[in-house]
C-alpha cells in the first residue's frame, strides 16, 4: 500500500490487490496513509489452496479490474 501512495503521488495509476478478506484493512491503510481516492483491485480469497485453474481465475479477475484503474475507467 505504501509503494503505491508513493506512485499515485506521482500521477501513475497504480492497482493494489487484495482478497475479499483484507478489504477492510487496505480502506484503513489508504486512510491512515490520506490516499482515500486510491481503490484496491478485489479478488476473491483465498489464494494459498487453489489449483492452478482457480489461480488462473483469480489471475482474470484482477487484470480485469487493473486495468480500468489503470486507463481510469473505474
Amino acid at each position: 500500500m505504501h509503494d503505491a501512495v508513493s506512485l499515485e503521488g506521482q500521477d501513475r495509476p497504480t492497482a493494489v490487490i487484495v482478497t475479499t478478506e483484507f478489504v477492510h484493512e487496505a480502506e484503513v491503510q489508504r486512510a491512515a496513509l490520506g490516499m482515500n481516492d486510491l481503490e484496491p483491485v478485489v479478488i476473491t480469497h483465498p489464494l494459498s489452496t487453489l489449483s492452478d485453474e482457480e489461480i488462473t481465475e483469480r489471475a482474470r479477475q484482477a487484470a480485469e479490474q487493473a486495468v480500468k484503474i489503470w486507463l481510469g475507467r473505474n
